[in-house]
């Protein structure tokens, strides 16, 4: 019977599916990340982690984290500090200096995809343009692909890790048109 009590997670952690879209401006990119946070939270899709590079026009790549590491390391080092600053009966100090070891720890750290990877990949982009790296744990197929459809014909697949039928799917959702339904209309 595993502890209840423990804090590691019954399941071991999965790394998902990577999927890297490429936009031909700097903003679908980050709506369609806006929109994926929101299907996750209809539980239409469960992502591991997402990131928007994008290449602006004078050739300057930016990483941009769904998670800021930085402020959460900073945050959770304030935390820290403080509880360590309250036994020694300074929590003012405590929580100054942990949000400082924090946000350096929180800086430094890589997780999820590896920004040199996506860095290098960034440095390929057209100037003006982005990819959204998205890794994907679990979905549901079907509500997935009709409301992936508002984003028919807006990107090209750079990578996808996943069954060639279903890439086949995927592909021809996201560069080309939408699917088509029963009566022969597009849906929407």
């Amino acid at each position: 019977m595993p502890n209840p009590y423990s804090l590691t997670p019954l399941v071991p952690h999965e790394l998902g599916r990577l999927f890297v879209l490429a936009f031909p401006d700097e903003g679908t990119a980050f709506t369609l990340r806006d929109t994926l946070l929101k299907w996750e939270e209809d539980s239409i899709i469960d992502v591991g982690d997402m990131v928007v590079v994008t290449r602006d026009r004078q050739g300057r790549v930016r990483l941009h984290q769904s998670l800021p590491l930085t402020a959460v390391g900073s945050a959770l080092g304030s935390l820290g500090g403080m509880v360590f600053g309250m036994m020694l009966l300074n929590p003012l100090f405590g929580s100054i200096a942990g949000a400082a070891v924090g946000a350096a720890a929180g800086a430094m750290q890589d997780i999820g995809i590896s920004d040199e990877f996506m860095r290098e990949l960034g440095e390929t982009l057209t100037l003006g343009t982005s990819a959204l790296f998205v890794t994907v744990r679990s979905s549901k197929p079907q509500p997935l692909l009709e409301r992936l459809q508002a984003f028919a014909g807006t990107c090209r697949i750079l990578q996808c890790d996943m069954p060639a039928e279903n890439e086949v799917l995927l592909r021809r959702v996201l560069e080309g048109e939408a699917l088509q339904t029963s009566s022969g209309g597009a849906k929407s």
